[in-house]
């Protein structure tokens, strides 16, 4: 399932429509976002613009209050006595209500001032404007020129009241005005608060069926789809990408839901094939513990097969093997076959079978031999089996890296295919049969050649020892019969002695042979082995010997059979000493550092002249038998000595990947 599902869920984004402008998330986002920004941007304006012309009516109220009071100060300046400076005030106070009633009507946008664009209120302002300019402003010119006011004021002074009226009526029509667009201030600040306030929670919403609740329905929909709901569909309510997802999620659900309603089916299947797997396994591990045990061929090949076809279920079987000289196999075990049909095949040619075209072909494997009879061209070949019987069948060679042994058969009453799993647990079955076979015959040559070997060493002892002594024997029985037919008794008598002497010779040279043949050792006893050995030369002579073992452990100790083939080396070196050195001290050290192996037998005997060894060496005891014995262990066997200086025997043993230090050269043997 984690292989399928990512090229599942490529397939369904494949699948999926490319979606339209109008009905992508992110543009109706966008739009929200956009209308959203464009109404804060209006209210925030019209709120501005607002304040801006309230900012303008305060000053057009402090404009319009201050025409009452220049027009008092016209009146006061009116009232003084006439001199230049009342005049020049006068004058100034008048061209200052000028510049305010226009300033009034024409505004100015950087005080700011404003007047209201009242209908009402310019009507007012021009009612103003007309008294003081027609009635007002020309009075108060007419009369600075006068010496004294007096009664000539009262005129300006009479209408002076009737301008302040309508001043103050100008100031309250501003000032309502100011309060109207105030509360509608207040009324637009309350307005955008609302809005913002509905804004946010309509975003929410919109966000929240946008955005949020897909996710949710995506997120409650995966974690039913994790408890292995597949029946699930989400509702597709929109057009967007969220609505895509739905698509694609229920396009995955039915894609999963076909999935696994055959998972099921999937993992019987695999069950099935690792249960037979394991029975593989099982038949070939039996099947190695049984090849491994001892026996001959024949017992072999019979619990082969009878496992085998326990395996199969085969109605019958056979085992056959190839003899490469004639060309011909041989039938060493059946099971289930007539006895008429083991008589006639128990032995045929490599190619009247189909036995013999699976080892020079291939393993041959036929569900119903009449079909395939009925199929193949014509031949000469006698289809047996179909008579017998056993129209399926199995030939699978039994081979090995060497080659092809022969092979063996399974045959079935029923026409069965085998799978291919079983076929290649036949193959595998044919190989351990072939594998253990060869190793019989293996085991059988080099065990031939071992009692080869022991007995080239066991005659070559004989020789050396027991033949030499029955020569001596031979001879002095020829003297003696020369001088029974010559009645000379002086001569028989110095005769017999020497008769009786090799005869207990000879019979001490057998005694020690049948010694050493018997000898054995076990792993670990080596020590106790040389001790033994010791200890016998010490009873059978009068020497002092001394041991002494020198080791160091730094490698492995020596093998078995390469500690008895130095047990043998030693023992033949001390019957030399015994035997020919009359020697009064003999030493035995046995050196093993690690690096190499070394044994040195020296004594202080007679010695030997190494060129009259090397002229006679084929007659002298023990030669050939410590020689063979070193070559046997890949070791250097070195003889030093001279007349009347005893003779030093050392062999070297090196260790793998060391080579052996000889002291002294290399000569025979005495």
């Amino acid at each position: 399932m984690p292989d399928v599902m990512p090229q599942n869920l490529v397939g369904i984004c494949r699948e999926s429509p490319p979606l339209d402008a109008r009905h992508r998330l992110s543009t109706r986002i966008i739009f929200l976002s956009l209308v959203a920004l464009l109404t804060v941007l209006a209210m925030i304006s019209g709120t501005l613009w607002l304040a801006w012309r309230l900012e303008g009516a305060g000053a057009a109220i402090n404009d319009a209050g201050s025409l009452r009071m220049r027009a008092n100060r016209v009146a006061i300046d009116l009232s003084l006595p006439l001199t230049p400076s009342r005049n020049e005030k006068l004058i100034t106070q008048i061209e200052e209500m000028d510049r305010t009633l226009e300033g009034l009507r024409q505004g100015n946008s950087e005080r700011p001032l404003f007047l209201p664009n009242e209908p009402g209120i310019r009507a007012q302002l021009g009612r103003v404007t007309e008294e003081w300019r027609q009635r007002m402003k020309p009075m108060a010119l007419g009369l600075h020129t006068l010496p004294v006011a007096g009664s000539t004021t009262s005129a300006y002074l009479a209408a002076l009241p009737g301008f302040v009226e309508e001043a103050n009526k100008l100031v309250l029509m501003i000032e309502r005005d100011n309060a109207e667009k105030t509360r509608l201030l207040w009324i637009s600040q309350l307005a955008l608060a609302i809005m913002a306030c509905v804004g946010t929670l309509a975003v929410i919403h919109l966000l929240y069926r946008w955005i949020i609740l897909p996710v949710r329905q995506l997120q409650h929909g995966l974690q039913r789809m994790a408890a292995r709901e597949f029946e699930l569909r989400l509702p597709v309510a929109s057009r967007d990408e969220f609505g895509m997802l739905a698509q694609g999620f229920n396009r995955m659900a039915s894609e999963l839901q076909a999935l696994y309603r055959g998972l099921e089916a999937h993992v019987e299947q695999n069950t099935a094939e690792l249960a037979g797997r394991n029975r593989a396994l099982e038949a070939l591990y039996d099947m190695a513990a049984f090849l491994n045990l001892p026996g001959d061929t024949e017992t072999l090949c019979r619990g082969f097969l009878a496992r085998v076809m326990r395996q199969f279920d085969a109605d019958s079987g056979s085992v056959r093997l190839l003899d490469p000289r004639n060309a011909t196999l041989h039938l060493v075990v059946s099971e289930g076959l007539s006895d008429e049909l083991v008589k006639i095949e128990r032995c045929q040619n490599i190619d009247d079978c189909f036995s013999g075209d699976a080892i020079t072909q291939a393993p041959i494997f036929i569900a119903d031999l009449q079909e395939h009879y009925r199929l193949a061209q014509p031949t000469t070949r006698c289809y047996r089996c179909i008579r017998e019987g056993l129209p399926g069948l199995g030939v699978i060679p039994i081979a090995t890296q060497s080659g092809t042994l022969g092979s063996f058969s399974l045959h079935f009453r029923q026409p069965k295919q085998l799978a291919p799993q079983d076929r290649q647990l036949l193959e595998a079955l044919g190989q351990h049969l072939g594998t253990a076979i060869e190793n019989l015959r293996l085991f059988a040559t080099a065990r031939q050649l071992a009692i080869e070997k022991e007995r080239n060493l066991v005659a070559q002892g004989l020789h050396d020892s027991i033949a030499q002594g029955l020569n001596f024997l031979n001879l002095q029985v020829q003297l003696l019969d020369a001088a029974v037919a010559r009645q000379d008794f002086d001569e028989m008598r110095e005769i017999v002695p020497l008769l009786r002497c090799g005869v207990e010779e000879s019979y001490q040279d057998v005694r020690e042979l049948l010694q050493n043949f018997r000898a054995r050792l076990d792993h670990g006893n080596f020590h106790q082995a040389v001790e033994d050995t010791v200890a016998r030369f010490r009873r059978q002579t009068h020497t002092e010997l001394k041991l002494a073992f020198e080791e160091a452990r730094q490698g492995p100790p020596l093998d078995p059979e390469q500690q008895l083939q130095v047990l043998f080396i030693l023992q033949e070196a001390l019957s030399n000493v015994r035997k020919h050195a009359c020697a009064e001290h003999v030493s035995v050290t046995i050196i093993d550092h690690g690096l190499d192996f070394r044994m040195i037998v020296e004594d202080d005997g007679d010695g030997f002249d190494p060129e009259v060894l090397t002229q006679a060496s084929e007659t002298h005891v023990g030669l050939h038998i410590m020689r063979e014995r070193a070559m046997r262990l890949a070791a250097q066997l070195s003889i030093t000595s001279r007349p009347g200086a005893g003779v030093r025997v050392e062999l070297i043993l090196p260790r793998p990947g060391e080579t052996a230090r000889v002291s002294s050269p290399t000569t025979e043997s005495l």
